[in-house]
C-alpha cells in the first residue's frame, strides 16, 4: 500500500491556500496569522456552543513561545497549488513510487525482467526506468520457435528507446533437452499446455539464475486480468520478487502505455506493441482470446466480481452473457492457489488480491 500525498493547507475561512503533489516527497510551507484564525472562530457559534460542554481540563492552552509580539498585518501568502493530475497520471506516479520504494528500502540496486515484445513487459520496463534510471534496469529477451520476428524486433526497439542493457537467450535448446528427457515418460501423449508451461518455466528459471548470481530483483510482469483468471504459469511468468502491475487490469495497461508515450515526447513503447493482438506465444498462432474472454468483456466482469462484490445475477443484469460471467467467476475462484504464491505488488484499486480479498484455496463451494 502506498500513500498518495496531496497534503493541503486550508485558510480560516475554508479556502485552499496550498496543495502538495501526489506520490512524491515535497515540503509545503505557507504563512498563517493566528489572529485571523482566532477572529474567525470567535464568530463561529459552534465554537461557543462546544465550549459549554468541554471540561476545563480538556481545553487546549495557548502557550506563548516568544516575547516578540506578532504583527497584526495579514501576511502575503504565496499560493502553491499543484495542478490536479488525471487518473492515468496518478496511477503511473503511484506505480513509480511503489516500485522505487520497494527496491531502495529493501537494498536492491538493479532490477531484471523478461522482455517479450508484449504490452505488459513494455509498461513494466518503462515504469522501472522512470523510477530507477536506465542503468539500473536489465532486460532479458528469451525467444523460442513460437516467438514472432515482430515481437523480438519490438523487444529490441523498446530496450533501445529506454536505453537499458539487454541480453538475448534462446530457449529452444533447453526446451529440446526437457522434451528428450520427458519423452520416455510422456511416450505418445499429445502435446498440450504442459509444453507451453515448460517454456514459461524455463524463462522464469533463467531470470532467477541471473537474480541469484548478480543480486538483481526480478520484476514479474503479469497484470490483474491474467492473475485473476489464472492465465499465467506458476513458477513461470509469475516468478519474481515484486509484481509491479498485479493490480492493473489489461485495458488499463494499454491506457498507461499510451499515457507514457504522450509524456515522453516520443513513442517510447513501439506502436506495434500497442496495436498487435495479445498473445503468450507459447504455440503457433496463439491468442489470449482463444482461452479467456476478450479483455473488453473480461475486465468489467472482473471489476464487478472482485472489486464490487457483485453476484452472478447482478453482473448478468448489467448486460453480460451468462456464459462469460460464469466462466470468469469459476476461473477467479479456481485460481486462488496461484495468487497465494505470487509476488507482492502495488495496490491501486479498492480491492487488490491478497489481504483485501480472502478466499479459501480448498472448498466445495461453487456459485455457478
Amino acid at each position: 500500500m502506498i500513500f498518495d500525498g496531496n497534503s493541503v493547507i486550508i485558510s480560516e475561512d475554508g479556502a485552499l491556500i496550498a496543495k502538495s503533489p501526489a506520490f512524491r516527497e515535497h515540503l509545503l510551507l505557507a504563512d498563517l496569522h493566528p489572529d485571523n484564525v482566532f477572529t474567525q472562530r470567535l464568530h463561529d457559534p459552534r465554537r461557543r456552543k462546544e465550549k459549554l460542554f468541554v471540561p476545563r481540563e480538556k481545553v487546549v492552552q495557548l502557550v506563548q513561545l516568544s516575547k516578540t509580539r506578532p504583527s497584526k498585518k495579514k501576511p502575503s501568502i504565496k499560493h502553491e497549488i499543484i495542478k490536479s493530475q488525471n487518473s492515468n497520471e496518478e496511477i503511473y506516479e503511484a506505480l513509480k513510487l511503489g516500485l522505487k520504494d520497494y527496491v531502495k528500502k529493501n537494498h536492491f540496486e538493479k532490477v531484471v525482467l523478461g522482455l517479450s515484445g508484449g504490452i505488459d513487459s513494455a509498461l513494466v520496463a518503462s515504469i522501472a526506468v522512470d523510477a530507477l534510471g536506465s542503468k539500473n534496469v536489465i532486460g532479458i529477451i528469451m525467444p523460442s520457435e513460437f516467438t514472432t520476428r515482430q515481437s523480438t524486433k519490438d523487444a529490441h526497439q523498446l530496450a533501445k528507446n529506454l536505453k537499458i542493457k539487454i541480453h538475448e537467450i534462446w530457449i529452444d535448446k533447453i526446451m529440446n533437452v526437457y522434451q528428450q528427457d520427458l519423452n520416455p515418460i510422456f511416450k505418445k501423449e499429445r502435446r498440450d499446455i504442459t509444453e507451453e508451461n515448460l517454456q514459461a518455466r524455463i524463462r522464469g528459471n533463467l531470470l532467477m539464475a541471473l537474480s541469484n548470481k548478480f543480486g538483481w530483483l526480478v520484476l514479474a510482469t503479469g497484470n490483474k486480468s491474467e492473475v485473476s483468471v489464472g492465465y499465467c504459469t506458476l513458477y513461470g511468468d509469475m516468478v519474481g520478487g515484486f509484481s509491479v502491475i498485479k493490480d492493473v487490469g489489461k485495458q488499463l495497461v494499454y491506457e498507461l502505455s499510451r499515457f507514457r508515450n504522450e509524456i515522453g515526447g516520443k513513442a517510447i513503447i513501439p506502436k506495434s506493441i500497442l496495436t498487435k493482438e495479445p498473445s503468450a506465444e507459447l504455440k503457433h498462432n496463439q491468442k489470449d482470446s482463444d482461452t479467456i474472454p476478450p479483455y473488453e468483456v473480461l475486465d468489467p466482469i472482473l471489476r464487478a466480481y472482485v472489486e464490487e462484490d457483485r453476484s452472478f445475477e447482478e453482473i448478468v443484469s448489467q448486460g453480460f452473457k451468462p456464459a462469460d460471467v460464469r466462466k470468469t467467476i469459476q476461473l477467479v475462484d479456481g485460481n486462488e492457489y496461484k495468487r497465494r504464491q505470487g509476488a507482492p505488488g502495488i495496490k491501486i484499486t479498492l480491492r487488490a488480491f491478497g489481504k483485501d480479498r480472502r478466499f479459501p484455496i480448498t472448498n466445495r463451494y461453487k456459485d455457478h
